[in-house]
């Protein structure tokens, strides 16, 4: 069976955030972990050894797989600054647009610094992600 790596944790989101080298990157993981406990109301936990996440949901696949991930999160890396929305939102695409400069993936969205983007775009990326997971994946 497998085994999900990134889960929910003890460890502390701020001494995590105290160790990060950069000093530019550490300043910033503290105006995203203001902007992200603001808006979600959830507490920043530590998932895995790199995510700092707020809130989470339970989800299960067609396939049988199942898990909990965070509902949003962010993790301040050596390259960039990987923020996680909702993954299979239809109309995340269309705050992008208006974000400012970032790249994506699958489920990230990556900065440079906080200041390369619109932070009110931000906060409306966290809550219709959250929405979005909650709606698809309700609680039981």
């Amino acid at each position: 069976m497998y085994e999900l790596k990134t889960k929910v944790n003890d460890n502390s989101v701020i001494e995590f955030i105290e160790n990060v080298e950069n000093p530019k990157k550490r300043e910033d993981a503290y105006k995203l972990l203001d902007i992200f406990t603001e808006t979600t109301g959830f507490e920043a936990k530590m998932w895995g050894l790199s995510i700092i996440g707020f809130g989470s949901y339970h989800y299960k696949y067609k396939t049988g797989h199942e898990g909990d991930a965070a509902l949003v999160g962010f993790s301040p890396r050596k390259a960039k600054i990987s923020l996680y929305f909702a993954p299979g939102d239809p109309n995340r695409e269309e705050l992008l647009n208006k974000f400012g400069k970032h790249t994506t993936g699958a489920a990230c969205v990556y900065i440079n610094k906080v200041a390369d983007i619109d932070v009110e775009v931000l906060k409306k990326l966290i809550q219709q992600s959250v929405a979005f997971l909650q709606k698809t994946y309700p609680q039981e």
